[in-house]
């Protein structure tokens, strides 16, 4: 891991800021997805895995503090799409593949966190947080099915759905970035890759 210059420690702490905002715009609607990650994988996307974690841990704290206290639980599951994220972006050229493969990928960033969340949603919480999925969470567990197999059901659905948006978002937000201005940003980051890569 390499020292951040200044313009990479405030972009850290803006997307930190986006994962706020998103995260309440979600709770406000009640919606049943999250959009509390947009930060985290444009970090992952313009920094790599270490350092795309870093959002989603700050925006994580703050959120809980603030106003959501359930987001301090989840900052693991933070920490996993950002450095999932972060290793798809190194690796594979996005804003170069056809659109199938954002699907293809969207699964592979939300099916590590589905386990752990759907894990803390259950055993600590009995299914019921303060995401707008946890009435869909209650419907399914009064038809019956077992609370655990509702809170997996329901939280392999949302997550999906919401890694998938999100995902879009950050392509999206990429191609607004100016070249200059990405190739400043990622400097120590690309010359990090080539040592290793000498």
């Amino acid at each position: 891991m390499k020292k951040l210059n200044m313009i990479q420690i405030c972009l850290l702490a803006l997307f930190a800021v986006l994962n706020i905002a998103g995260g309440n715009i979600a709770l406000l609607l009640r919606l049943p997805i999250y959009l509390d990650s947009l930060g985290t994988m444009l970090a992952a996307a313009l920094f790599g895995p270490f350092y795309g974690m870093i959002p989603g841990i700050i925006s994580g704290t703050l959120s809980g503090c603030i106003n959501d206290p359930y987001a301090f639980y989840y900052i693991p599951v933070q920490m996993i799409i950002g450095f999932i994220a972060g290793f798809l972006f190194l690796h594979i050229n996005l804003q170069q593949k056809k659109p199938w493969i954002f699907f293809l990928l969207s699964a592979c960033l939300s099916i590590p966190g589905t386990f752990v969340s759907s894990a803390i949603t259950a055993i600590l919480f009995g299914g019921i947080t303060s995401s707008g999925s946890t009435v869909l969470v209650q419907i399914l567990h009064g038809t019956g099915l077992p609370l655990t197999l509702s809170v997996c059901i329901v939280q392999a659905v949302t997550d999906y759905l919401d890694r998938t948006i999100v995902l879009f978002a950050t392509v999206l937000a990429l191609r607004t970035i100016p070249l200059s201005l990405r190739a400043q940003i990622q400097t120590r980051h690309v010359q990090a890759k080539d040592k290793k890569g000498d």
